[in-house]
């Protein structure tokens, strides 16, 4: 029973399972849910709902629910399975609720086996039991838990089906502290090497708390973390090796595949005796004659081809560019209305400037990009809701295979689109060292959408009807780009083969409107919190350099200004990229914090009251091949300061970050002059 006030219930399960539905189901928050692999890669707390939904209110803060990476198995193969098993073990949280669905229910309850091991109160909750019902299947809900001795539970996460007798039984195992009954599945060989073991490490298992027989399992499977923590001796390895030995030959396998195999032999037994099980369901269906044509060998690639342009066409040249527009007009009257109020009341000049450049001009135009961010990720949201991203995955792998990589690694690629700093967290689900250091030096090279409002800004004022093109040319050459450097750092630097691609493929399914409208809110808020954050601080250091002198005095003009000089000494490096202008110069630095700044900086600079305003003044500062120049430069320099901080710290050396930023900038500079040296020569300049 717990003793410390407070209980906490881990939601464990496999990936697509429905964990962080139930987790938003019974705390209100709004996690995004996706339908490929990888969406959860750390743990997340919150108190259960108050209200008396589930709990009366006063209940409800003591109960607090613990959403963990989807993982496949205890085993220390990717970051994610070992976040979940280090807390499970650790922390010892008072229940787990083991999330298994019920279409997939064989390797889901593997996964169950494992953690029913671990001797902590456990209730499975069978998820998506509406999908089953609807395509005539059936389960004995009594007869299944009598056979695997923990309590199952009946849910459907997203119809919120059976969620408070869920909640009800976790509650009641955790003050009851009621064990799992049965945690031996094995037999024949496998049964007597994992007693044998159990028996001989059971004192260090209990040193570390854990319980003998999982440590003796997962010591037979050879897992290095776990051997390491015990503390074995010599001759304890030695017999233990001697035991699996003895267990392979008789069983006629590896050890791996023999303790796989006693399990699966368990689950069998279980499942046919209480589940009734549809042969094949209208979503296989209807998945498999989609697929057909989606994931097709000659077809895959360029109707992904074909979608991604579509979605760039409707941002930047329809939808998205119409609505930024009209933001960008309501900032200007705003800002025009504002100025005037504060020249007829006397107002100092320098606040006057400040109100009108700092605020409105600067970041106002940057605020005026939300509708572009909106309309790309409500496309990218549904892409990925529906399934569609991770036959991306499936469809990239050959490819991505010449690069020694596998394609789980184009799902951090693919969430680069969004912004670095989660896809650069998501490469904890890759399983290999390997392949995680390779895909965070090549993640940053994706457009994030915080470059957005820069491509925003000088395709309309630059590229006109051919706006969406030129931005798909963007994204375009970052992917290139990619693939020439993981060229070079699988010959030259991670020298290796790429690990086995094993990925599910999800059922599609009709994007959820709720889901989909939690990405947009987070999108939405994480911008406008840069937007008065991040951006608004370095547009008021901008614009005050760009008033002052270095005496501190109001400047004669902006060539008189401290960031004219500061931009002055910098120019120089940038001018054979057709750029070589102090303003320029200066939004490329300010933008090393937040690639939203160029924009704010930008409008600073040229004095413009809106976006509106900006577009119209870039064409009296570059022709089009330097704007394109400048494009590319600032699609593949540096990531933001965020997102240098998280590959030091995914990578766990600062050394990492700083050859980052190095190797970008000087990519970035090398394209960025070919680009516009190859222009001069076909144009005749």
């Amino acid at each position: 029973m717990p003793d410390h006030g407070r209980i906490f219930i881990a939601l464990a399960g496999n990936p697509n399972s429905g964990k962080t539905t139930l987790f938003n189901q019974l705390t209100g928050a709004n996690q995004h849910v996706g339908n490929f692999p990888g969406v959860t890669v750390e743990k997340k707390e919150a108190d259960i709902r108050g209200g008396g939904e589930y709990l009366p209110r006063r209940e409800a803060g003591r109960i607090t629910i613990v959403d963990l990476p989807g993982i496949y198995s205890l085993s220390p193969y990717t970051q994610e399975e070992i976040v979940a098993r280090d807390f499970i073990i650790r922390e010892k949280p008072d229940a787990i609720v083991n999330i298994v669905d019920v279409m997939n229910i064989e390797r889901g309850l593997y996964l169950s086996l494992q953690l029913m091991q671990l001797d902590t109160p456990m209730v499975i909750a069978l998820n998506m039991m509406d999908e089953l019902r609807e395509n005539h299947g059936s389960v004995d809900i009594k007869l299944l838990s009598e056979r695997v001795g923990v309590p199952v539970v009946p849910i459907s996460a997203s119809r919120k089906e059976g969620v408070g007798e869920l909640l009800e039984t976790a509650i009641h195992v955790a003050y009851g502290d009621r064990r799992p009954l049965i945690q031996d599945f094995c037999t024949g060989a496998v049964h007597r090497a994992i007693h044998a073991v159990a028996h001989l490490i059971e004192d260090h298992a209990r040193r570390i708390g854990i319980t003998p027989r999982f440590a003796a399992t997962k010591v037979i499977e050879n897992d290095p973390p776990l051997l390491d923590a015990l503390g074995l001796t010599e001759h304890e390895r030695h017999t233990i090796e001697e035991a699996a030995s003895y267990m392979q030959d008789e069983a006629g396998t590896d050890r791996k595949s023999a303790i796989a195999d006693m399990r699966y032999e368990f689950i069998g037994n279980a499942v046919g005796a209480a589940v009734e099980k549809p042969h094949t369901t209208l979503h296989q269906d209807r998945s498999a004659r989609i697929d057909s044509l989606l994931t097709s060998k000659y077809f895959g690639i360029p109707i992904f081809a074909c979608v991604m342009a579509l979605i760039f066409w409707l941002t930047f040249g329809v939808i998205g560019a119409a609505l930024s527009d009209v933001l960008g007009l309501f900032f200007e009257v705003t800002g025009a209305a504002v100025a005037g109020a504060l020249a007829e009341g006397g107002v100092n000049p320098v606040i006057q400037s400040f109100v009108g450049d700092a605020v409105f001009a600067g970041v106002g135009s940057v605020i005026s990009f939300i509708p572009m961010i909106i309309v790309m990720f409500f496309f990218m949201s549904i892409l990925e809701d529906s399934g569609y991203m991770a036959r991306v995955a499936f469809i990239m792998d050959k490819a991505l295979r010449k690069l020694g990589l596998s394609g789980r690694s184009i799902i951090p690629m693919i969430l680069g689109f969004g912004c670095s700093v989660p896809a650069i967290m998501s490469v904890r689900t890759l399983s290999s060292e390997r392949d995680r250091k390779i895909t965070i030096m090549l993640t940053p090279f994706m457009s994030c959408t915080a470059k957005l409002p820069i491509y925003g800004a000088f395709a309309a004022a630059f590229f006109g009807h051919s706006a969406g093109l030129v931005v798909l040319s963007l994204y375009a050459l970052g992917i290139a780009v990619a693939i020439c450097a993981g060229v070079v750092l699988n010959k030259l630097v991670y020298r290796g083969k790429p690990v086995p691609f094993i990925m599910e493929l999800p059922t599609y399914r009709f994007p959820n409107i709720k889901s989909v409208g939690i990405l947009l809110w987070h999108r939405t808020k994480d911008f406008l919190q840069r937007a008065f954050t991040v951006i608004f601080v370095a547009t008021v250091v901008i614009w005050f350099l760009q008033t002052f002198d270095g005496r501190l005095n109001v400047a004669a003009d902006q060539a008189g200004s401290m960031l004219a000089m500061i931009g002055g000494l910098a120019a120089p490096v940038f001018a054979p990229l057709g750029f070589g202008t102090w303003i320029f110069a200066t939004a490329i630095i300010a933008g090393f914090i937040a690639k939203e700044t160029v924009v704010s900086c930008l409008a600073v600079l040229t004095g413009a009251a809106s976006v509106i305003s900006l577009e119209a003044a870039l064409p009296g500062l570059l022709t089009p091949l330097q704007a394109y120049s400048f494009l590319v430069f600032c699609l593949l320099y540096t990531p933001c300061v965020a997102a240098v901080s998280v590959v030091g710290k995914e990578m766990h050396s600062s050394l990492a970050s700083v050859s980052m930023v190095v190797r970008q900038a000087l990519v970035a500079w090398a394209c960025a002059f070919i680009v516009y040296r190859v222009g001069l020569l076909i144009i005749g300049g």
